[in-house]
């Protein structure tokens, strides 16, 4: 009798849970699905209510007055139906006046679902921002029809300024501070002006591209997106193609490749250390070490530091490689705290595993009202002992050069054997609000927002004036240079190290 009972209430189970997935898969989802204005709403205030109660740097650079006009503003825009894009895109712009390049906004999960399975178009053009309000062409995806070159100055899209579109999407990218060229190379990075175009303004028909001739006339031309092949458009070769596939070993070493590498010059004795990450997966602290090995083994005299493309990542390994380089002992955080432990919205914040829960161990509550990471206020790091390098040291420096990058770049500027090559780094000097950031899920729409919980002021007696750190030497890139595919750095290194020997 019990067996008859336990068959039937699991027979039963099985047959409600059969009829919600019917129901569910019944439901079909679009992208261009909009939203009601009351989803918006309901998301929008929870949205303000998140980061009010939540982020340590609100204010930071903008004062709570204009923090106000910027939430009301983005209520007020919600008077109609809006697809996730367009209200991501209102989001975007609100988030991005806190000033804080680690909080951002993310599609919801079905919509990257969607753009990963999706054939879309493709914006063909991507720009490069130089100095003097000067936008020219970087790279083009549609050679064959689209003949204007690389280097060439743009004036208009669309009967549009240039520029004055750079300055519209500007607007709706996050920044550490007030770094205007970190903005600028955001939108100069691959496919990145395509993109923006497409969430801010969405992409048009056809497109009219303003540009000057070889003899600084303007001339007009027209392009469309570049659509995606037909699959049943793709031949197959009478002959297939013989093509050995990578091996996952294979696979595994070029993605390691491309993140970090170590190349020595002999005739110049320099080595040439390229870290594109700070991030874990790729076997850093290893990798590290046995460069530095490499290093003194050789007895190589200069050392290049590339870290250009380098996005930040895990304190623990930007730390390991400064102590290598660093000749007196140095703090990471003068204060690294949260205004709060406990959120009223718990159920939105998506920590990555059980950190969330580490914050009542590691954080302590202090006079000012804030919970202070001690650890890290009180640690002193001091220069490794092992395969420490005390030879001449060029960092290169850019716009991508962000958080643990620009961290690693703060601590070791300003040493007497350590010169800082390039551009103004796009994380901030003075510090920047980041450590543990988890994701929160707006209930209506699923879209995402980062959520930065510490703010870290690595010095305070420096100026908190939202720039990034500063190269010793600046050297930019050039519209020849780029026309030449010259990399600017990279040759008055090689000078410094010649003239020096």
């Amino acid at each position: 009798m019990r067996n008859f009972f336990l068959w039937n209430f699991l027979f039963f189970g099985c047959f409600v849970a059969l009829l919600q997935s019917c129901a569910v898969s019944g439901t079909k989802w679009s992208p261009s699905e909009p939203y009601a204005p009351d989803q918006l709403k309901k998301d929008y205030k929870l949205f303000r209510s998140v980061l009010e109660e939540s982020h340590p740097s609100l204010y930071w650079y903008t004062p709570k007055d204009s923090m106000d006009y910027y939430f009301d503003w983005g209520y007020r825009q919600l008077t109609d139906s809006m697809t996730e894009p367009q209200f991501r895109s209102v989001l975007s712009y609100v988030i991005a006046k806190v000033k804080c390049g680690h909080t951002s906004t993310r599609y919801s999960r079905k919509f990257l679902r969607f753009l990963d399975t999706a054939r879309l178009p493709q914006f063909p053009i991507t720009i490069k921002a130089l100095d003097n309000d000067t936008i020219v062409i970087n790279n083009n995806l549609q050679k064959g029809n689209l003949l204007v070159k690389r280097g060439t100055i743009l004036t208009s899209l669309n009967k549009v300024p240039i520029k004055k579109i750079v300055d519209s999407l500007a607007r709706h990218i996050p920044s550490d501070g007030n770094n205007v060229q970190y903005l600028m190379q955001t939108l100069s990075n691959r496919g990145a002006f395509g993109g923006w175009l497409r969430l801010v303004a969405g992409y048009s028909n056809t497109y009219e591209l303003g540009y000057l001739d070889s003899t600084g006339k303007e001339e007009l031309m027209s392009f469309r997106l570049i659509e995606p092949p037909k699959k049943d458009s793709v031949k197959k070769p009478i002959v297939p193609e013989v093509v050995k596939p990578w091996k996952r070993r294979e696979q595994r070493a070029r993605s390691l490749d491309r993140a970090r590498s170590l190349q020595i010059d002999t005739g110049l004795s320099t080595g040439y250390l390229t870290i594109n990450t700070f991030n874990n997966g790729y076997q850093l602290r290893s990798f590290l070490s046995a460069a530095f090995s490499t290093l003194k083994k050789e007895n190589i005299q200069h050392l290049v530091v590339d870290i250009r493309s380098n996005g930040g990542g895990n304190v623990a390994h930007s730390t390991f490689l400064t102590r290598k380089i660093v000749s007196e002992p140095f703090k990471i955080a003068d204060s690294l705290y949260a205004v709060t432990r406990k959120s009223s919205f718990k159920n939105m914040i998506r920590y990555n595993g059980l950190i969330g829960g580490l914050m009542h161990f590691i954080t302590r509550k202090k006079s000012d009202g804030h919970y202070h990471f001690g650890y890290f206020e009180r640690k002193t790091f001091r220069p490794s002992k092992r395969n420490h390098y005390s030879g001449n040291v060029y960092v290169l420096t850019g716009p991508n050069s962000f958080s643990a990058a620009a961290l690693f770049a703060t601590k070791v500027k300003g040493q007497k054997n350590v010169t800082l090559i390039g551009e103004e780094t796009g994380g901030a000097a003075y510090g920047n609000s980041a450590w543990l950031i988890p994701d929160v899920r707006l209930p209506e729409t699923g879209i995402r927002f980062r959520l930065p919980k510490f703010r870290l002021v690595i010095d305070s007696t420096a100026v908190k004036d939202g720039r990034g750190v500063l190269p010793d030497i600046e050297i930019k890139p050039t519209r020849q240079s780029l026309i030449e595919n010259r990399d600017l750095k990279v040759e008055a290194v090689r000078v410094l190290i010649t003239n020096s020997q």
